[in-house]
């Protein structure tokens, strides 16, 4: 067990168990994944867990800020262990990959609205949306022409990315 790991849970009074570890450990290695795709990752790791278990575990890590959750539109939600700043988030529309962008300003949080209404503003979250360089450089054809490449075809010419895809 990583015992500074297990601190840190501890000082957020979270009880440690070597599941609340192990999604704690995906969700680092995995930014950006689903709970699916974290549930599959940390079974990998330690075997048997149920999908309950790691649901559990996101909700409590996030809940205690030890890992962000955002969900963009028509996605399901996201998990990734940065935390503590006001970073962003780029999302293609065609294959899902999402990548982290700094502040837009450099200081939290980022933006301010022209009539909070009262609020005190502490984050904003923006999400912007286009198309990776990847899905530019091999854009879907036309309903009825031969399909654009797959993303297995791409690996086989090494020009694969870090896909998290929408669902």
């Amino acid at each position: 067990m990583n015992e500074s790991l297990a601190d840190l849970l501890r000082q957020h009074g979270i009880q440690v168990t070597a599941q609340r570890l192990a999604v704690w450990a995906a969700v680092q290695r995995c930014p950006h994944s689903t709970a699916d795709e974290i549930v599959s990752v940390v079974r990998a790791d330690i075997g048997a867990i149920s999908r309950q278990a790691v649901y559990d575990a996101l909700a409590v890590l996030a809940d205690r800020g030890l890992i962000r959750r955002i969900q963009p539109a028509r996605s399901p939600a996201r998990y990734e262990g940065r935390t503590g700043d006001n970073h962003h988030h780029l999302i293609c529309r065609l294959c899902g990959r999402t990548v982290d962008v700094d502040c837009a300003v450099g200081f939290a949080p980022c933006l301010t609205p022209v009539d909070a209404q009262g609020y005190e503003v502490d984050e904003a979250e923006v999400i912007y949306w286009g198309l990776c360089p990847t899905c530019r450089a091999h854009p879907p054809l036309p309903s009825g022409t031969e399909e654009s490449p797959s993303v297995s075809d791409l690996s086989a010419t090494g020009q694969e990315h870090d896909v998290n895809r929408a669902k």
